[in-house]
């Protein structure tokens, strides 16, 4: 795997993530994810590991989708952890993962939930 920027920040992974979906680079993308990193997508499932993450991403990018930047909601840390969010701009909901600081001091997506809407009444 070709070496790829590493998140010094968890804020950085986001960033990264919209940079690297828009130059179809699915291996970028997996590689923002620990190797047993679990991802509640698509709706419904559970896609595990990098391997099966980097998988799903490339029939996704296949398609060429455009990925806008969306600024991020304050980062939440304890330790080792963090939990990063964004708004989405088609206020569909919200998007958060779950990310933990790696032993070089880069951050990884442990767990993610790319897109939940609000309960409905």
């Amino acid at each position: 795997m070709p070496e790829h920027e590493k998140a010094m920040r968890p804020e950085d992974i986001t960033r990264l993530f919209v940079e690297r979906s828009n130059a179809g680079d699915a291996a970028g993308v997996a590689a923002l994810y620990e190797e047993d990193a679990v991802m509640a997508y698509p709706p419904g499932e559970l896609t595990v590991g990098r391997e099966a993450i980097r998988a799903l991403w490339e029939k996704v990018l296949a398609h060429a989708p455009r990925f806008a930047p969306e600024p991020p909601l304050p980062t939440l840390v304890s330790g080792d952890i963090a939990l990063t969010s964004t708004p989405p701009r088609d206020g569909a909901g919200a998007r958060a993962q779950v990310v933990r600081r790696q032993s070089d001091g880069s951050w990884l997506r442990l767990l993610d939930q790319p897109e939940f809407t609000p309960p409905t009444r």
